[in-house]
């Protein structure tokens, strides 16, 4: 019995011993990294959700022509926007002709006929529309981006137009089937009758006949710190040197990747150079791309639309527009402004690989703050105050957004209007 019991002791013995030196051999701190690929970063903890390419994808704002000369705009997460938006994503686009932009008397359309026009800003390459819409594209069309979508009824004509402007400006593509009667059409345009008239003399921005009702919030805010963003974009955040440069800003580099934080502004620049290319892009795939990166370092801190894909040189420069606001006023964007950068995500790209990527360490606790509505003024008070300003440049666009102002650890965004002029520059108007 006894030497039965010292045998079972002695295997114990062993195989303690056995377990002890697999920890020993393959547990040891740092050997974790042998066995991950370089490339593979460490996810953030802690920060933003993951966010859908599909819901950073909607348009800017919805202007309803009513016919007879009048109009109204419904901006994100309003209730009619919500709505309409919610029934053309059902709706299916065939069978598309290409046609030159000078075929259609734009101003009498505007003008006279019911329709629904969508802005997608500085534009949506077809292939990412086509994850929110229901499009049938040739190889033709499907190589295009997208600016603007008309979708209105004539007098005299038993079927809807559909007309998708391509973002090189001269081409318009026009469904020749579309599933949608002028009935369906009239139906949409008769949610605006009775919502804020709007007025236009070019068709190029439009004026609010009176004043429109917007949440103003102040909420707490916070800082992402630079050890979370470190764990996310180095692969061993503990390899990283610290510089500290003769403007204050702070970098922090493992000799092949550099992140800069820039503590007065709190935004942060990563750069990697060294990124291996994953080979052919286009504008969709790198849109794709700068998204799932986005995922995995950092986040989404609210609600963001992709606001630009544009080509410059060999890089591909993607932005996303941080959205603020809620049904049923609406949602708008969040002001950048130099003194403060706040509410833009930039990426580079170069051959579909991420080599850049800004984007600031401020973020707000919504659910904590405190919400007032407040009036943006219309009609004459703001037409006046728009012929002032734009006396030295033609004015190209007008919608409201919110300046971000820091009180402390307070977070407050003020509704302002932004006026956009032809030469690029822009104007908040109080």
């Amino acid at each position: 019995m006894k030497e039965r019991i010292k045998s079972w002791i002695l295997a114990l013995l062993v195989l303690s011993s056995l377990v002890e030196s697999y920890y020993l051999i393959y547990r040891l701190p740092g050997s974790d990294s042998a066995v991950f690929s370089e490339n593979l970063y460490v996810k953030t903890d802690n920060m933003g959700p993951e966010e859908k390419v599909e819901n950073l994808l909607f348009p800017d704002k919805m202007i309803i022509h009513l016919g007879n000369n009048k109009h109204t705009l419904f901006y994100p997460s309003s209730t009619f926007y919500n709505l309409i938006l919610n029934r053309l994503k059902g709706r299916s686009f065939e069978s598309f002709q290409r046609r030159s932009v000078q075929d259609f008397d734009w101003t009498k359309i505007r003008s006279e006929n019911p329709g629904i026009e969508l802005s997608f800003g500085s534009g949506i390459p077809v292939a990412l529309l086509q994850r929110v819409m229901q499009l049938s594209p040739d190889s033709l069309f499907a190589g295009e981006s997208i600016d603007r979508i008309w979708i209105y009824s004539a007098k005299n004509d038993s079927k809807a137009h559909a007309v998708f402007f391509s973002t090189r400006g001269d081409i318009v593509y026009e469904a020749a089937k579309a599933d949608l009667t002028v009935q369906d059409v009239q139906q949409h345009v008769d949610f605006g009758k009775s919502w804020t008239p709007y007025s236009t003399l070019t068709g190029e921005y439009y004026v609010p006949e009176s004043s429109l009702s917007l949440v103003a919030s102040e909420m707490p805010s916070g800082l992402y710190t630079v050890e979370q963003m470190q764990s996310s974009l180095f692969f061993d955040a503990g390899s990283t040197r610290y510089i500290r440069e003769k403007d204050g800003s702070e970098i922090y580099t493992d000799s092949k990747r550099s992140l800069q934080v820039d503590q007065e502004r709190n935004w942060m620049s990563y750069s990697d150079p060294t990124a291996l290319p994953a080979g052919e892009s286009t504008d969709a795939k790198d849109v794709l791309e700068a998204v799932d990166f986005v995922n995995q370092h950092g986040g989404w801190n609210g609600t963001y639309r992709l606001e630009a894909a544009a080509e410059s040189d060999q890089d591909r420069l993607v932005s996303f527009q941080q959205y603020y606001g809620s049904y049923p006023y609406g949602s708008y964007p969040v002001l950048d402004q130099p003194q403060l950068h706040y509410g833009l995500i930039h990426l580079q790209l170069q051959q579909g690989t991420v080599t850049a990527y800004e984007r600031s360490l401020m973020y707000s606790k919504d659910d904590m703050g405190s919400k007032k509505i407040v009036e943006l003024s219309g009609g004459d008070t703001l037409r006046k105050r728009l012929a002032e300003v734009g006396k030295s440049s033609p004015i190209r666009d007008l919608y409201p957004v919110y300046m971000p102002v820091v009180k402390g650890n307070k977070l407050e965004l003020i509704p302002v209007w932004k006026a956009v002029f032809r030469d690029g520059s822009s104007l908040t108007l109080n």
